[in-house]
């Protein structure tokens, strides 16, 4: 499971692609570093990025300021290893030999950065468990 460089490759999927797959790619760059590829994308992308979302993630010292919402392709899925979904349905295309794994998080849209905060620590921990397991540090 990785590509031609060697590392597993990532793809955050949720409907506007402002939100929740905007943090979880956040956060799985900032953990992980350059052991993991990462994608993320949207079924019906939105016209900016969530500012709740952005004023969450920059209280945890990430800035997403600078991220735009984009539109899923089929590209997109077939280059990743692993392929999240959060919320976003069937509209997922599905190949043989990925991995697909969904997500049940409450969708951030309209809502205050106080009902984002649970949404952003949620993330993490799915985040830190997905790097446990397809790319663990090597120590020694």
């Amino acid at each position: 499971m990785a590509d031609s460089s060697g590392k597993p490759s990532v793809l955050f999927v949720c409907v506007h692609n402002a939100g929740r797959s905007q943090m979880a790619a956040a956060w799985l760059t900032h953990l992980a570093g350059h052991r993991v590829e990462v994608r993320s994308a949207g079924s019906d992308p939105g016209a900016a990025v969530n500012p709740a979302a952005v004023e969450a993630m920059a209280e945890a010292g990430i800035d997403i300021s600078a991220e735009t919402p984009k539109i899923l392709t089929v590209d997109a899925v077939r280059e990743s290893d692993v392929c999240i979904t959060m919320g976003c349905g069937d509209v997922c295309p599905v190949f043989p030999g990925r991995r697909y794994l969904d997500w049940k998080l409450d969708d951030p849209a309209g809502r205050g950065v106080e009902a984002v905060r649970p949404i952003r620590d949620e993330i993490r921990t799915l985040v830190e468990g997905l790097i446990k397991e397809i790319a663990p540090e090597v120590t020694g």
